[in-house]
């Protein structure tokens, strides 16, 4: 049987790519420290092992058993306009978890290392972003995906260790922690309007992005072990059309029949626009039915509302204050009285 490691199974992302490997037949070892996940996430039938990937240690230990064919890696902590201030943290997980990983995958001789990266590698670029554009990142984020990019190809080089990269975009669905205030915008306005709480924007809400439901994002990373011409290749893959947040907010609020109560923070120093071509993906993996931003949100919004209000506590481990968003701080400040 074909056996599969999936890191950050408990999360978001990874719970989906879990669940889809289990749908494809495979034996799936699920791997998440729970820092932002939930075991409830993990699919059932799947072996659950807690712990960090960026412990050496404990990463190691998961390929003592019998060998993966295939290392799914979408640990992460993908917090884009926080990593300016947490930038230790923001490598730490992002990048040695991810070498941890890679040399495990080494030493194993697995078949194909697959990585969920995003297209924050871009930075600010030309529209749609393009798999053939020389990556740009403007935030600790951003660089750390990419860091872990040339590595993977750098360890192909070396060692011929196979692999097929995902770029991602502004993903959203159920097992999303809505109570994340800091990445997932779709989750925090849902989180903010079942609160009875503002939405809140920063800036004037104009920055364009193509919000994805995961059902257009996990069978691809799932199934692109099936497909020989994945191989070796970097895919941007989510939704074709940008919406503008301004928009997104409206609409969450009439799926939940609230009035649209908006406040508009000062705006941080973020990219305005980014969203991708499909077209490579479409002619590797064929053309897909995509879901709707009308119809995915109003699936999270049902899960959102069976979940409930989430606390959103506040990131204990901020290494930078200069130039933190004041709604930030003043958050901070509140969290310690």
């Amino acid at each position: 049987m074909t056996r599969s490691l999936v890191t950050g199974a408990a999360g978001f992302m990874g719970s989906h790519v879990a669940r889809r490997c289990l749908e494809l037949g495979h034996d799936v070892v699920a791997v998440d420290d729970l820092s932002g996940g939930f075991v409830e996430n993990v699919p059932e039938g799947a072996e659950f092992r807690e712990g960090s990937v960026s412990d050496a240690a404990f990463a190691d230990s998961l390929f003592d058993g019998p060998r993966f064919d295939y290392v799914y890696h979408l640990a992460a902590y993908a917090a884009e306009g926080l990593s300016h201030f947490i930038r230790r943290f923001n490598y730490t997980n992002n990048v040695i978890g991810s070498v941890n990983l890679i040399n495990g995958a080494i030493r194993t001789e697995i078949d194909r290392f697959v990585f969920t990266s995003s297209i924050a590698v871009y930075g600010t670029n030309q529209l749609p972003m393009t798999e053939d554009l020389i990556p740009s990142p403007e935030d600790p984020y951003g660089v750390a995906k990419y860091a872990v990019e040339l590595d993977l190809r750098a360890a192909h080089e070396m060692f011929g260790l196979d692999y097929t990269i995902f770029r991602p975009h502004n993903v959203y669905g159920e097992h999303q922690n809505i109570g994340d205030r800091y990445r997932n915008v779709v989750g925090i306005f849902m989180n903010q309007v079942m609160q009875g709480e503002p939405m809140t924007i920063f800036g004037d809400g104009s920055q364009k992005r193509a919000f994805s439901h995961i059902d257009d994002v996990a069978p691809l990373i799932a199934g692109c072990v099936d497909i020989p011409a994945s191989r070796g290749e970097v895919f941007n893959v989510g939704a074709d059309e940008p919406t503008t947040v301004g928009e997104l907010a409206l609409l969450v609020a009439a799926t939940f029949d609230a009035d649209p109560d908006i406040r508009h923070l000062e705006a941080r120093n973020e990219v305005m626009d980014a969203y991708a071509s499909h077209d490579k993906a479409r002619r590797v993996f064929g053309e897909r039915q995509s879901v709707s931003l009308a119809d995915g949100i109003g699936r999270m919004a049902a899960w959102a509302r069976e979940r409930g209000p989430q606390p959103t506590p506040a990131f204990g481990e901020i290494e930078v204050l200069r130039n933190l968003p004041p709604s930030w701080r003043n958050q901070l400040a509140v969290d310690d009285a």
